[in-house]
């Protein structure tokens, strides 16, 4: 399983501390954490700090026809991973969404 978070900050991200610790408890778990507005943080962070492009899922995910993509997030975002998932040839079928609002 490879999961691909992104967050503004990682005072934003829910469960950060604990999806880090599942990298080391569990095998088949991976982790590409993202933080695309630390400007406004009060805690470092040493990991990825871009948006979540294309280059970034091909490289983390390798064989792009196996998975089944979930993608979950507030609307615009949801929009924009469906349209670069399609733009990856990515099957229709392989990409499960849900949005929600709040932010």
């Amino acid at each position: 399983m490879s999961l691909v978070y992104s967050n503004r900050r990682p005072e934003d991200a829910a469960f950060l501390d604990e999806l880090q610790g599942l990298g080391q408890q569990i095998r088949n778990f991976r982790l590409l954490a993202t933080m695309t507005d630390m400007k406004k943080s009060t805690r470092t962070w040493g990991g990825a700090t871009s948006r979540i492009n294309a280059d970034a899922v091909t490289h983390f995910v390798g064989d792009l026809a196996t998975p089944i993509y979930y993608v979950v997030g507030p609307p615009v975002m949801v929009g924009a991973m469906r349209e670069m998932l399609q733009g990856m040839s990515v099957r229709e079928d392989s990409i499960c969404t849900e949005e929600f609002y709040g932010y």
